[in-house]
């Protein structure tokens, strides 16, 4: 070996002429090891490089100055002044934390920093980094004006569209809307000392009966930010839940996080009989009556700071101060078991005289709750203050099977017209007999669970149609009947050009 040699900043014994087929030595700090061998730390972390790429990459290696990686491991590197390179990977960390520190790179550097120019670095290398993240396109929301508020009987004419029956129920919500409204709309006079209170809504009944369906097709009517939610998640600050101001941060979401508009909103509490008073216990009532507490202050309109973005508040949350003043409250609930409260209430007197009260005089009332009055709701756990700010108490009415019928197929998107429409789409007329409508009617109040039992219904016997029919593109018209209906017979098939009988 020639006795020229030099050395470079890995220790490697390199020769001046790699043409010459001689053995390369490799010295190492903590001893001699044979040639073209590695060390173990090399070979157990997989980093050892063989004879051959050493000898032929080393004159030209580059590393980076922070992370100390070469060429070959972290890619191409980045010349800056002094000799000194830097990799990818370490140039977007290192503007990550100038910006995250509060540095603005375009008026401090321009684009980059000085020593980082169009010359020494390759912008398609790069690739999109630091490009602006481009901001969503939000469109213009009109705002809600007095000019465009609609009177009470449109409001009503507008829920008989998708709402079949609770003629009362919607009177009482469109008048309450309609006066919630003008109470914020309206510019009060400079001489007039007359403040109009908030008309919050309580809404009772049972499961099925349309409380939440309400809710929603008043909100679309308005077109203002409805925030709905389940008084079952509510519990006290400070305890695993949602805590109260958590529905004000859904309803400033739905508002795209504009506080003017979410104050002018609809707040929807579902379930709010699952936080009355729990009876006969011994621990802290954190999602009852405490959440009743924590409540009135929203209710009669209070300025709370809530979070964007998140449900609790926390160090990493933004929030916003957002006034409840002018936010609708519509509570509703189905109160099992309020039924009898009422009864018992009303068969106070003695049943013996001449002004007796048969005790069994209202078992068979279905709409007793219509009579419902707030020591009823007292009695079943409800404090005194959360009821005097909820003026507005109505109940719905049970659902008979003639309104379950006319559920079936008037509204706009009744659960006929959807069938209907899957039909069309394989060219197949599907058509329902009113005794079947009727039967599905029966089928539903045998399982107390109001509308959401049509749906249910209807798919058990649809099954097998939806599955048979886009066997045979002869078929051009499906009949249901009773029989279909009751599991007792088939469907009727036309086919194109003849009529066709299953069950025959």
């Amino acid at each position: 070996m020639s006795d020229d040699r030099r050395y470079d900043g890995d220790f490697r014994e390199v020769t001046e002429d790699f043409s010459e087929p001689e053995e390369i030595e490799i010295i190492k700090e903590s001893g001699e090891e044979s040639a073209g061998g590695s060390s173990a730390d090399e070979q157990a972390d997989g980093s050892g490089d063989s004879p051959e790429e050493t000898e032929k990459d080393a004159p030209d290696e580059k590393y980076c100055v922070i992370c100390h990686r070469s060429s070959r491991k972290a890619g191409k590197l980045v010349d800056i002044p002094g000799g000194m390179c830097v990799c990818t990977d370490c140039l977007q960390k290192g503007f990550d934390t100038m910006q995250h520190s509060g540095i603005n790179l375009n008026e401090s550097f321009g684009i980059f920093p000085p020593f980082i120019t169009s010359d020494n670095i390759d912008m398609d290398m790069l690739g999109t980094m630091h490009q602006p993240k481009k901001k969503k396109k939000t469109k213009p929301v009109k705002k809600l004006t007095l000019e465009d508020l609609p009177a009470p009987h449109m409001i009503k004419a507008k829920l008989d569209e998708y709402v079949i029956g609770q003629d009362r129920a919607k009177k009482i919500m469109a008048v309450g809307v309609y006066n919630h409204y003008k109470r914020i709309l309206s510019e009060p006079a400079k001489d007039d000392d007359v403040e109009i209170e908030k008309s919050n809504m309580l809404m009772i009944g049972p499961t099925g009966s349309g409380k939440t369906y309400l809710v929603k097709t008043l909100a679309r009517l308005l077109d203002v930010p409805l925030a709905m939610t389940d008084a079952t998640s509510l519990t006290e600050a400070g305890y695993i839940g949602d805590d109260i101001e958590s529905v004000v941060s859904k309803l400033l979401a739905a508002a795209d996080n504009d506080v003017e508009r979410a104050e002018h909103g609809i707040i929807f509490i579902d379930e709010i009989d699952k936080i009355a008073k729990k009876k006969n216990t011994n621990q802290r009532d954190v999602s009852g009556e405490a959440v009743q507490q924590g409540m009135l202050k929203l209710l009669e309109g209070s300025e709370v700071e809530v979070p964007v973005g998140a449900t609790n508040k926390n160090a990493m949350v933004p929030l916003e101060t957002v006034n409840t003043k002018n936010i609708l409250f519509i509570c509703g609930g189905a109160f099992p078991d309020l039924e009898n409260v009422i009864k018992e209430r009303l068969t106070k007197t003695s049943t013996m005289g001449f002004q007796s009260e048969l005790k069994d005089r209202f078992d068979g009332d279905k709409d007793i709750l219509q009579q419902v009055r707030m020591e009823d709701l007292r009695q079943f756990g409800m404090i005194p203050e959360f009821l005097g700010r909820l003026p507005i108490v109505f109940a719905l009415e049970s659902l008979t099977e003639d309104m379950l019928v006319e559920i079936l197929r008037e509204p706009k998107n009744a659960i006929l017209k959807q069938y209907r429409k899957l039909m069309e789409i394989d060219e197949v007329k599907l058509t329902f007999e009113d005794e079947a409508l009727h039967a599905i009617a029966a089928k539903a109040l045998e399982r107390e669970t109001g509308a959401r039992a049509l749906r249910a219904i209807i798919e058990d016997f649809m099954l097998d149609i939806m599955y048979e029919v886009p066997k045979d593109k002869n078929i051009g018209e499906v009949i249901v009947t009773r029989a279909l209906v009751e599991h007792k017979g088939a469907p009727k098939i036309i086919f194109r050009g003849q009529e066709y009988d299953l069950g025959s």
